[in-house]
This record gives C-alpha cells, structure tokens and sequence, in this order.
C-alpha cells in the first residue's frame, strides 16, 4: 500500500515524500524582495516532499497584497537564488507560485497611473488591506487581446526567470479567484470574443498560460492549481463541472508535472478531476473549517490523491513529516503572525526535536 511518506517522482525532481507544503501568503517581501529570514523559513521545511512557495507576482501589475514578492527584475531573481540554495541545501524541493491576482488588488499597490487588470470591467466583491488601510476592491481595466497576449508572455519570462533562480519549477495559481480563476468564472469573465462566453472561451487563457509556460521550461518544471466551485474573492461558479472538465482535458495533453486541485467541497468533482488527469495529482482536501491533518494522510492511502497540501499546520510545523509520522504532538498557528512582521510567528516555532 502506499502510503505519504513513500517517495515519488514529480516531473523531474525525486521527493522523498508525498507531503506537500501548500503555498501561503505571508507579507515579509518588503520592497518586493525576499530575504535571509525567507530563505530561513522555507529552509526550516525542507522535509517537506515538496515546497510551494507563496504566490509570486510574474509582473508588476499582477500584484494584489502588500508586500508579496516577484519574479520580473534580477534583483529578485538573485533574492530567490538565496531561497532555492537553501532549500537545496537541506535537501529539499521547490516550487515557486506564480500569482497573478488580477482585479484583486487596489491601485496604491501598484506604480502611478497603474490600476488592477481583469478579464471583464466587474469589481470584486470585498475589500483589500493595504498599506493605507483597508479599501474597497476598485473597478479593473478589462484586458485587451494585446494585454492578454502580454500576460501570457509575463508568465512565461517569470518562469524562465524561476529557473534561473534555482527553482524546481513553477505552479500557476489558477484559484482563489484570481485572474486565471476570474477567466474561468462566468461573473468575472463577461467577455464575449474567444477568451469568454463559452466554456471553451473561457478556459482559453489558463490553457494558453500554462501551455506557454510549459513551452518555456519544460512541462516537467510546470504544475496549475484549481479551486473549481471556491467562491473566494468575490467569484461565482454555479456549474463548475463542465468548464474544469474542458479544462483538464485541454491539459490531459501537455504532459505537466502535476494538477493541485484545492477542494471545494464537491468530492465528487474531485474524483472526476482525478480520474481525467493523467499525471500526478496534489490535492489540498476540504476539511470544514480545520487544518488539514492527520486523518486526510489516508487520501494517499487510498488512491484519492497522490500527494497532500497542508497549509497552517506547516506553518506552524517546520518539521511536519517528522510529526505526522508519529501523530504529534503539533504547534498551534498564531494567526496574528500569518500576514507581515519578522520573525515572530515565522522561523520561531521550534522542531519536535525542540
């Protein structure tokens, strides 16, 4: 039987287990650039199989949240480069998300003149913090087919610029309603030329994304993750199914390192997914308002999923394989210290060796 803690080889990195370090914001990348406490950090968790870092601007207008890194200057490329030796260091592997956020943002997050981009000129429900406090989400510019084709061609430099950077590869953030997500959506994607209208418009901009990325590094190095039916930021899938369907059909073909699917709550929809897919599939389980734990350690098991994503509990886990391998104990996550400061609430959660 196998279990998360056999090894797998995903693409062309060999991991040494199938728990997944889920990407998570943490608003340290001041000036856009992270650091020595970054690299610690992320070096603290090289047990993990795999390491998705947080979401990862590709350019300076696909910035949402104060104080997240990016992958379009050498000055970040070479701030990265730190990260990835580190991690390598210890022996483990690493993933960079490359995040879009499209319509989520706000324009004092972006220089002068700069307002967020989206696929359809329709605001986000809700607000966004910044560092003049919070705001409300702004109507975005609707993207032309020139922007369109540039963000494409954004995503690809990004990725070259991971590889560069040490990077394993890269994942495309295609949830939480963000612009790959806001394409996929009907409330977001009013479009009605071929990026919108029907499921086949609407899948056109992650299929392109993706496949360009793949084209630039390798669909070895390249993974997407999907949310079909999460209704964050704003976003509105009444009938998932048969758009995330055309979708990993469309992707069946590319020959991607993996598929991460953040589930929703339709397990149904998940097993659809799974069974579609061909290659490796990273599942980040519903679990009802707890951090993934322990017991999701059997979708392994059972052939649900091929790896597992855990978020806070890694957070606050640095050696989470080790604690999962002897259920517990396990550090508690102060939620106070999920967004911003040092390293309070970031490198200082001690080892169980501890």
């Amino acid at each position: 039987m196998t279990t998360a803690f056999d090894p797998i080889t995903l693409g062309k990195a060999d991991l040494a287990n199938r728990i997944v370090m889920a990407p998570m914001t943490r608003s340290r990348a001041y000036g856009g650039l992270v650091s020595e406490l970054t690299a610690e950090y992320y070096a603290q968790r090289a047990s993990a199989g795999l390491i998705i870092t947080e979401g990862t601007q590709p350019s300076v207008v696909g910035q949402g949240y104060p104080f997240t890194p990016g992958l379009h200057s050498a000055e970040q490329i070479a701030a990265w480069r730190k990260v990835t030796d580190a991690v390598h260091a210890k022996g483990g592997k690493i993933f960079v998300q490359l995040m879009h956020t499209g319509r989520v943002g706000h324009p004092v997050l972006l220089p002068e003149g700069q307002v967020p981009v989206a696929p359809s000129p329709v605001a986000a429900e809700g607000q966004v913090f910044t560092p003049e406090g919070v705001k409300e989400f702004v109507i975005p510019r609707e993207l032309t087919e020139a922007d369109i084709e540039q963000t494409v061609a954004d995503h690809a430099t990004a990725a070259r610029n991971a590889v560069e950077a040490g990077f394993d590869g890269v994942e495309l953030h295609g949830a939480n309603g963000y612009l790959i997500h806001q394409f996929l959506a009907p409330n977001s994607n009013q479009r009605t030329d071929g990026w919108g209208g029907s499921v086949s418009g609407r899948i056109r901009f992650a299929v392109e994304v993706t496949s360009a990325v793949a084209a630039a590094i390798g669909a070895a190095r390249t993974g997407l993750r999907l949310s079909p039916g999460a209704t964050m930021n704003g976003i509105d899938e009444p009938d998932p199914r048969p758009v995330y369907e055309a979708l990993v059909r469309e992707l069946a073909g590319l020959d991607l390192a993996y598929l991460h699917l953040m589930e929703a709550g339709d397990r149904d929809l998940t097993l659809a997914l799974r069974r579609q897919f061909p290659g490796t599939f990273i599942l980040n389980p519903y679990t009802e308002g707890r951090p993934t734990g322990l017991e999701e350690l059997a979708l392994v098991e059972d052939g649900t999923a091929d790896l597992i994503a855990f978020g806070q509990l890694f957070l606050a886990n640095p050696d989470l394989p080790a604690r999962l391998a002897v259920d517990g104990p396990f550090n508690t996550p102060d939620p106070a210290a999920f967004y911003g400061g040092e390293a309070a609430g970031y490198t200082d959660y001690p080892a169980l060796s501890a």
